[in-house]
């Protein structure tokens, strides 16, 4: 088992020109881009004004890796929650453990399932007010 902590930058809108940005700058490499209108069970929930926003993203910068969102809607990112950090692990149980040990006393923001992007994912905020994304890589 493997687990990695990868900062996480929540967007308003602009994740695609973040990560054209950061694509530049860092000599970064895109490994994936994921829109709301591309997963399965979003395309009915979101207007087409928003089904090209970036769902979720993946860029690797030399040996590390920074993961990106847009807010679904036109809300500002709440405070505390434009960066937060993904911990990835490549296997779902230890995921799992990982989500439910930082969720005591914490809030759960996105239960941990299986999402199209990853087998098992989850969002909570822990009891210090610290937000992580629990990502189980393919």
């Amino acid at each position: 088992m493997t687990a990695r902590l990868i900062p996480y930058l929540n967007m308003e809108g602009n994740a695609r020109e973040a990560i054209q940005f950061y694509e530049q700058a860092l000599d970064a490499k895109i490994l994936s881009i994921i829109t709301y209108g591309e997963m399965p069970e979003m395309p009915n929930t979101f207007n087409e004004d928003l089904k090209h926003l970036v769902a979720h993203a993946k860029l690797q910068v030399g040996e590390s890796e920074l993961m990106f969102s847009d807010a679904p809607d036109d809300s500002t990112i709440p405070k505390g929650k434009q960066i937060t950090i993904c911990i990835s692990t490549n296997n779902v149980e230890e995921s799992k453990r990982y989500f439910e040990a930082l969720q005591q006393n914490g809030h759960v923001n996105m239960p941990f399932r299986e999402e199209p992007f990853s087998p098992g994912f989850g969002d909570v905020t822990d009891k210090f007010g610290v937000t992580f994304q629990i990502y189980t890589e393919e």
